[in-house]
C-alpha cells in the first residue's frame, strides 16, 4: 500500500499528515503543488510514475464559495477538470481514488437527512462544479470512494472556528446566521475516517457521507465556539436575508451517515465534542 495525497498544503491535507503521523503510517507522501498540480496531467503522470501509489486522496479543491460565482472558469478547472485528471491517471496506474466532495451538491430545501442516493441539485457554482467532478470520477474510474463532507474546520488554514475566535477577541457583539442548518466536521476526524477506509482494504466503492454527528446552525456553532473558548461576546441570531452573500447556500444540509458507519464500522464523534478538542489545541 502506498498513499499519495494531492492538495497536501490545504486544511484536510495537513490534517491527514497529522493523523498519519499519529498512526505511524509511513507509506504516505504529500507532494507540494510543484509536483502535484492536478491541472497538469503530464506532471501528474510523472508523479505517479515516481510514487507508484495504490491509493490517491484528492484534497485539492476551489472552496471560495462566493468568489466562485464570478470565477467560474477556474473553479470548474480545479473541481471538475482536476478531479478528472486524477481519475484518468489513477485508472492507468490501477490506483484507488478517494475524492472529497461537499454537502453543497444538494439544494437543501427540505428538512430531511440527505442520503447518498438522493438527487443532487446544487444551487451555487461551487456545488455545481463539485458535482461535475463527482460525475467525472464515477464515469472514469470504478475504484473510487467519494466522501461528501460539510462545514469543515480544524487548527489549520482559514475556517469558521478560527474566524470566530479572531472576531471574538476583537468585538463585543456579533451577528451570525441562524436559519442555515447543518453539521460541522472536524477535519482531523475526516482524515481519520479516510485513512480507516484505506486501511480496511474493503472495495465497497461509491459515494459516502461524512460529517460529525448532530445538527446545529451557524449561530449555535458560533455560540459553542465562544462557550468552549470562554470568550465573552454577545451573539445575535439573524436570518439569511439580513446577511446576503454572492452565492446562495442550502438551508438544510444535514447528511445521513448510516452507510459509512455500517460499511466501515467508523465511530463518528458528536460535533461539540470534536469542537472542544480543536479549541483546546488552538488555545
Amino acid at each position: 500500500m502506498k498513499i499519495l495525497v494531492l492538495g497536501a498544503s490545504g486544511q484536510l491535507g495537513q490534517c491527514l499528515k497529522k493523523v498519519a503521523a499519529e498512526r505511524n503510517i509511513n507509506n504516505i507522501s504529500f507532494p507540494d503543488e510543484s509536483k502535484g498540480n492536478i491541472l497538469d496531467i503530464e506532471l501528474l503522470k510523472a508523479l505517479f510514475e515516481e510514487e507508484q501509489p495504490t491509493h490517491v486522496i484528492n484534497c485539492a479543491a476551489y472552496t471560495a464559495v462566493d468568489k466562485a460565482e464570478d470565477d467560474i472558469e477556474l473553479c470548474r478547472k480545479i473541481n471538475k477538470d482536476g478531479a478528472l485528471n486524477i481519475a484518468m491517471v489513477c485508472k492507468s496506474h490501477k490506483a484507488t481514488m478517494i475524492h472529497v466532495s461537499t454537502d453543497f451538491v444538494f439544494m437543501g430545501d427540505r428538512p430531511d437527512l440527505l442520503r447518498e442516493e438522493d438527487v443532487a441539485t446544487p444551487i451555487n457554482i461551487y456545488g455545481v462544479t463539485k458535482l461535475e467532478g463527482e460525475y467525472d470520477v464515477i464515469q472514469t474510474l470504478d475504484e473510487h470512494f467519494i466522501l461528501r463532507t460539510s462545514w469543515l474546520y480544524s487548527e489549520y488554514a482559514s475556517n469558521f472556528v478560527k474566524t470566530m475566535l479572531k472576531l471574538g477577541a476583537d468585538r463585543d457583539e456579533l451577528n451570525v446566521i441562524a436559519d442555515q442548518i447543518g453539521t460541522p466536521t472536524y477535519a482531523i476526524d475526516l482524515a481519520g475516517a479516510i485513512l480507516s477506509i484505506i486501511e480496511s482494504g474493503q472495495k465497497a466503492y461509491g459515494i459516502y457521507h461524512y460529517s460529525n454527528e448532530g445538527v446545529t446552525s451557524w449561530y449555535d456553532f458560533a455560540v459553542g465556539i465562544f462557550d468552549l473558548s470562554n470568550t465573552k461576546i454577545k451573539v445575535k441570531p439573524i436570518p439569511t436575508s439580513q446577511y446576503p452573500t454572492r452565492a446562495v447556500r442550502p438551508k438544510f444540509s444535514v447528511m445521513d451517515k448510516s452507510k459509512i458507519k455500517n460499511v466501515f464500522g467508523i465511530a463518528i464523534p458528536y460535533w461539540r465534542d470534536s469542537l472542544k478538542v480543536c479549541i483546546e489545541r488552538l488555545i
